[in-house]
């Protein structure tokens, strides 16, 4: 299994739109964060978690021939804004993509992308097979998805462990039961948002605290605001075990 890490950025993006901060100005390409999504390849299956505003750059960057699924965390702009490109599969594929969210994240797909389920379709707009998860584990070909329950604030997030990996996004609060299925994961992905305190994401300290309470063999931190700091100050400040993600980063497990 391969996962790349399409973008590794918060809601804004860094750089930051008119924003002259030393990290938005960085040349440093570990600087430059797009919204956060992953892909995870196998041999049968290619997916994304998420398709953010900068998907189909993403799919460019990666040359991405092929898709199966896209699988949703939750229904907030910058982790479903990209759905409208998955067309270019459809062309190629010649068939629909397969489409994995909650009820209430298919309803809001419904209100942001009201012309692909209207009843009278446009030629040319996004083909999808619509299926309804929750927190019952399921399947995409061989890759086993355990959904995990997170909370964004008053928002509950899935995040999901495949095998010995798991991605978390956008978390504040895990409940221990929800933690004590992210147990034994060899390879933890989780959000840091910033060193400030904030309302719906883990701060630097916190995600390394929760990192350390799963004890994961190496933890990757993602979903990064500019807020965070430099790339390279940051990565030498942090435990062992514990890195920053950067858009394009591939992991082979």
């Amino acid at each position: 299994m391969t996962v790349t890490f399409l973008g590794t950025g918060t809601s804004q993006g860094v750089p930051v739109i008119a924003c002259d901060c030393g990290v938005c100005l960085s040349t440093d390409p570990h600087d430059k964060r797009l919204r956060s999504s992953i892909m995870i390849e196998t041999d049968d299956k290619t997916v994304v978690i998420d398709t953010g505003p900068d998907f189909r750059y993403q799919m460019l960057r990666e040359k991405v021939k092929h898709l199966d699924a896209v699988v949703f965390t939750h229904e907030h702009k910058d982790h479903i804004a990209g759905l409208d490109d998955i067309r270019a599969f459809n062309y190629r594929q010649k068939s629909a993509i397969d489409v994995y969210a909650t009820e209430r994240v298919q309803a809001a797909l419904k209100r942001e992308f009201a012309y692909v389920f209207a009843e009278y379709k446009y030629p040319g707009i996004p083909q999808i097979n619509l299926h309804t998860i929750g927190m019952e584990p399921f399947d995409i070909g061989s890759l086993h998805f355990i959904p995990i329950e997170v909370m964004h604030y008053k928002l509950p997030v899935l995040g999901f462990r495949i095998g010995d990996f798991t991605y978390i996004t956008d978390a504040k609060t895990v409940s221990a039961t929800e933690a004590e299925k992210i147990k034994g994961t060899k390879i933890l992905v989780i959000n840091a948002l910033q060193t400030q305190s904030h309302i719906s994401h883990f701060t630097l300290d916190e995600a390394i605290a929760f990192a350390q309470q799963i004890g994961a063999e190496t933890t990757y931190l993602t979903h990064i605001s500019h807020n965070l700091g430099f790339h390279s100050v940051i990565s030498g400040q942090l435990p062992k075990g514990i890195k920053l993600a950067y858009d394009g980063l591939k992991l082979h497990i």
